[in-house]
């Protein structure tokens, strides 16, 4: 991902943007699913999407502190989207929003570099950067059990209750 072309103000809009896309996402996909387990996972991932788009909303208005937080319908950032329909299957959701997730690790590191090396700034973003691998990790482990599920058009509404 080069992002060399663009200025500091359009990287951090599309970071506060790409959070908030997620966080709505994730939202919408818990109430896809009637797996309580997945439910919580997902509502968790919401919740980190909005505690990065507050960090980054910070650096914005610590940089730009002459202007709002306006953002845009569609940033010239190249970063994916993910389309809910509603007939796609979850698996093929949890793909997509690994794929978002991916793409958000690397995108995180390479902000991180405009920033002096070992401020609370290059460091926290370099930590989003890594627990955007783990949040891959989550929707990687839910997507491959989801796809047994809908290969056997199974779900036992139950499983998830202990003894």
């Amino acid at each position: 991902m080069d992002l060399s072309n663009f200025d500091l103000e359009d990287l951090l809009l599309a970071a506060i943007k790409s959070e908030v896309d997620s966080k709505e996402l994730y939202l919408k996909m818990s109430k896809k699913t009637k797996n309580g387990l997945l439910q919580d996972k997902l509502k968790f991932l919401s919740k980190e999407e909005e505690k990065h788009r507050l960090f980054v909303e910070d650096i914005y208005r610590n940089h730009f502190p002459e202007k709002d937080v306006i953002l845009p319908k569609k940033t010239p950032v190249p970063l994916p989207k993910v389309e809910i329909t509603e007939d796609i299957p979850l698996s093929k959701l949890l793909r997509s929003a690994m794929d978002s997730e991916k793409s958000a690790s690397d995108f995180y590191k390479i902000l991180a570099e405009r920033f002096e090396e070992g401020t609370k700034i290059n460091n926290t973003l370099l930590y989003f950067s890594d627990m955007e691998l783990g949040h891959y990790k989550i929707l990687e482990m839910e997507k491959e059990s989801m796809e047994r599920f809908e290969e056997a058009d199974v779900y036992w509404p139950m499983v998830h209750v202990g003894p």
